[in-house]
């Protein structure tokens, strides 16, 4: 009698167990395809509910994904602190954490550039992260806030040229540093046999009326103007390719004329601006 009550116990107890592992597997299974179906204030109040049970095994994971869903719906500043919320729950999921953090700085810069300036703290904050990967995007994103801001970044940025082997994120390190401070770049080493006939530096000069001497006077080597124009925005290029160019051809083809005046502007005023490559 005494091992029937027991098995009969026993019973009770697993048989609750399975339909909750069911139902949580269901419920999870909602959540994911709402947010993939793009429902983002459908699957927010999913993940919530979820968050809300408290025994689910993935209610951290929901922490991450509410936050993922508000910044789908465009709500910066309370993605933010969901973000925020969810890290603080010092997670152990590795890749979502990593994520989040650079959602987080992604958000934080973007609401600074809004007008919320101390936002940007988050990102600063940032740079003395372990992960790598934040640390460079935190980096990144800082550049884009112009050169008082983005002034932190600097170390980051040319740890960047130092260590890594990646020639986009290098390319786009330099282009930071660019904005930040054009002095903080290193040197370019000069070409053991510079190719004959190539231009190294692009020259703009600007002239006031009756001026013979330039007030204005730009001297940008070739491979800076090369990484400057790399990094036009797609608009840029649209924009110039309905006026008939092909800005990625063209300045390829630039760069092989060699030694050549480019143009000369005479504007309505007298005054005059002279491009060209030496």
């Amino acid at each position: 009698m005494t091992k029937r009550l027991r098995a009969l116990a026993l019973a009770m107890c697993v048989l609750p167990a399975t339909a909750w592992a069911q139902a949580d597997a269901e419920a999870l299974r909602q959540a994911k395809a709402l947010f993939f179906d793009r429902q983002y204030a459908e699957a927010r109040a999913a993940w919530q509910g979820i968050l809300d049970e408290g025994g689910f095994r993935d209610a951290q994971a929901a922490l991450y994904w509410i936050a993922r869903c508000s910044e789908s719906l465009g709500e910066s500043e309370r993605a933010l602190a969901e973000y925020g919320r969810y890290l603080g729950a010092r997670p152990t999921d590795r890749t979502l954490a990593e994520e989040a953090k650079t959602s987080r700085i992604a958000l934080a810069v973007k609401l600074a550039k809004a007008g919320q300036p101390a936002q940007a703290k988050i990102a600063r904050d940032a740079l003395a992260d372990q992960n790598r990967t934040v640390r460079y995007f935190a980096a990144l994103q800082l550049a884009s806030l112009g050169p008082e801001q983005g002034k932190p970044a600097v170390p980051v940025l040319q740890e960047i040229l130092a260590k890594e082997k990646d020639e986009d994120l290098v390319e786009r390190a330099k282009l930071a540093l660019l904005r930040i401070d054009r002095n903080a770049l290193p040197p370019a080493a000069p070409a053991p046999h510079p190719p004959r006939g190539r231009a190294a530096w692009v020259r703009i000069r600007i002239y006031e009326k009756g001026e013979s001497k330039p007030n204005v006077a730009i001297n940008l080597p070739v491979a800076l103007a090369d990484l400057v124009f790399k990094a036009l925005p797609d608009e840029a290029i649209a924009d110039l390719r309905k006026e008939g160019y092909d800005a990625r051809s063209f300045w390829e083809a630039l760069k092989k004329t060699g030694p050549a005046e480019i143009l000369t502007i005479e504007g309505k005023d007298g005054e005059r601006i002279q491009v060209w490559l030496e």
